[in-house]
């Protein structure tokens, strides 16, 4: 592919930016923070697909390009690129996960019970337009439970594999700076687990979705059932220098389980992701069951999913195509004037 030099636009390119920044308007402390608390299933979803985990920065990224998303997780990856790595957090257990909603699809009782937490799953999708007109949309206080949920709860696919239902994989013993990185790493093929689930967490959204949806509707191996999906805050547990464990905070993340019978076993596919974001690791886990024998160039196979949802990347090569490529459009007519003359010329 060839490109040739923009020469002589500096200007014209300054001026594009000062337009950009002039309809934006000034980002102030104030505005980063309105968007963070207005939006903050958005500022979750780019947190993900940045692997970067700090709320001010992703509303400031948020704020910086207008909500352009793709722009947005370039800003915050390209920030997060430099700075060090201070820590390996230890290892977060489904057990051990402080739970605001988790819910089966695959149980109406589940070890632990359905506990809906935020959801708008059974709202109704009425647009509240009285708010265009001057009239405040106020949310109703949540009254608080007689008898609170336990905050910790049993992994489903742990009590189905107690009950020979499933099986489980082996647990993974490496830890620390061993795991495998995919930002720090090619991703090659086939890929080492660690940098499939990596990928899946942080891979566009709508990506995901698309290709999950595709498998869910018969193009792929296993139609899925949700097994579990939890939204929840980890604690981040590290080890100081000195040698003394402590909490660096929480954060919140997602999990789904999904599951397919295969044989007298249930067959699993897990994703999980930084942030609060359903759709992304139900479709994600969907990828991840079918993903075993799926064929070749299929919407399933690991190489396709895991390249075509990666959001920075697919989406630098679409937009690279409105850069110059004068060399090789022009070649291209050059070679079909040719080829008419050619057409045109009288037979001898």
């Amino acid at each position: 592919m060839a490109y040739v030099a923009t020469r002589g636009g500096e200007r014209a390119i300054e001026q594009s930016q000062r337009l950009f920044k002039a309809e934006m308007g000034a980002i102030t402390p104030e505005r980063v923070a309105e968007t963070r608390r207005a939006m903050p299933y958005l500022v979750d979803r780019v947190m993900g697909e940045a692997s970067l985990y700090d709320e001010d920065l992703a509303a400031l990224a948020l704020a910086q390009t207008g909500g352009e998303l793709y722009e947005t997780i370039l800003l915050l990856r390209s920030w997060r690129t430099t700075q060090p790595r201070l820590a390996v957090a230890d290892p977060v257990t489904q057990e051990g996960l402080f739970t605001h909603r988790r819910i089966s699809a695959a149980f109406k009782d589940i070890p632990g019970g359905q506990l809906l937490g935020p959801t708008l799953d059974y709202a109704h999708r009425i647009l509240a337009t009285e708010v265009l007109t001057g009239t405040p949309h106020v949310p109703t206080l949540v009254t608080p439970a007689p008898h609170p949920a336990p905050a910790q709860q049993p992994s489903v696919a742990a009590w189905q594999a107690e009950n020979d239902l499933l099986n489980l994989p082996n647990p993974d013993t490496t830890a620390g700076n061993d795991i495998p990185d995919v930002t720090r790493e090619p991703l090659l093929f086939p890929a080492k687990r660690a940098h499939t689930l990596q990928s899946l967490a942080r891979a566009e959204t709508g990506g995901v979705l698309a290709l999950g949806y595709a498998a869910q509707r018969g193009y792929g191996q296993a139609h899925p059932t949700v097994n579990e999906l939890r939204l929840a805050e980890a604690e981040i547990n590290v080890t100081h220098p000195r040698g003394t464990k402590f909490s660096a905070g929480r954060v919140k993340i997602s999990q789904a389980e999904v599951v397919s019978k295969k044989g007298s076993q249930l067959e699993l596919g897990f994703a999980a992701t930084m942030g609060w974001n359903e759709v992304k690791v139900i479709a994600a886990a969907t990828l991840d069951l079918n993903s075993a024998g799926a064929p070749k160039g299929s919407a399933t196979e690991e190489e396709f999913y895991l390249y075509h949802t990666e959001g920075v990347e697919s989406s630098g090569f679409c937009i690279h195509f409105k850069l110059p490529h004068y060399v090789t459009f022009q070649s291209s007519l050059d070679a079909m004037r040719d080829a008419k003359a050619k057409q045109a010329e009288p037979a001898e």
